[in-house]
């Protein structure tokens, strides 16, 4: 009993799912059936924005450029010399020639000098040529003439010592020999146009030395320093050497 109820339930089982599957079948056939048929019938219900994509023609192509303007025509110009315009030749030959009497041309004028009217024509037209000729020409350019130093001008040691005349040696102090002092003295010399020494300034040197030195070199003389050929005050320097062989 057990079996024949077994063998019956199954063949309830198979009978019942054989129409469970076409009923299913034929349900999702109509569902598909009526989601294609839709837009079909419908197509208002298709989303905007796929119907503009799917019916929106590609824009037109831009217009073509537009042609180029014509070329402007140039007229040639005909050029019509002056020099042409007395000389061309006569279209008919006249039968009476007509003579033309042109007046004479007015006498040159002679520019004189005034009062030297009595030397004549040609010597009034030569000297008033002359005269002509320097009042057209281009103006004199007169150079100013470069202005005068003014002080003593700054010269070296070794061109003034060329410049030397007379120069008495210093007298070497005897303190100065028995303490064994030698050396230079430095001075600042001012020299006047006629080459003398006008002042004195010490710059370096022993304290011994220093006033034999002064007094040696306000003996001294110079030739007077020419600048621009005129003679020149002169500031420059004197060294004074003191050795124990000599002043």
């Amino acid at each position: 009993m057990f079996e024949s109820s077994l063998m019956e339930s199954g063949g309830q089982l198979k009978t019942k799912s054989k129409y469970w599957m076409i009923g299913t079948f034929i349900f999702n056939a109509s569902i598909l059936a009526v989601m294609i048929l839709i837009p079909l019938l419908y197509p208002e219900a298709l989303p905007k924005t796929a119907m503009t994509a799917m019916l929106s023609a590609p824009p037109p192509p831009p217009p073509p450029p537009p042609p180029p303007p014509p070329a402007q025509i140039v007229k040639p110009i005909k050029m019509v010399s002056e020099i042409d315009q007395g000389l061309h030749a006569p279209t008919k030959i006249p039968k009476d020639i007509k003579m033309l009497k042109e007046d004479a041309a007015p006498p040159p004028q002679v520019a004189g000098v005034a009062g030297m009217g009595s030397m004549g024509g040609s010597a009034g037209g030569a000297l008033g040529g002359v005269m002509g000729g320097i009042g057209s020409g281009p103006p004199v350019v007169v150079k100013a003439a470069p202005p005068k130093p003014t002080g003593p001008q700054r010269v070296s040691s070794g061109t003034m010592a060329g410049q030397l005349i007379s120069r008495p040696d210093p007298i070497y102090p005897p303190i100065a020999k028995a303490a064994h002092v030698s050396g230079a003295v430095v001075l600042r010399a001012i020299i006047s146009k006629t080459g003398t020494i006008e002042n004195l300034q010490v710059i370096s040197g022993p304290e011994m030395l220093r006033a034999s030195a002064i007094d040696a070199v306000k003996r001294w003389k110079y030739k007077p320093y020419l600048l621009n050929n005129e003679p020149t005050e002169v500031d420059t320097q004197v060294t004074v050497n003191f050795t124990f062989g000599g002043g």
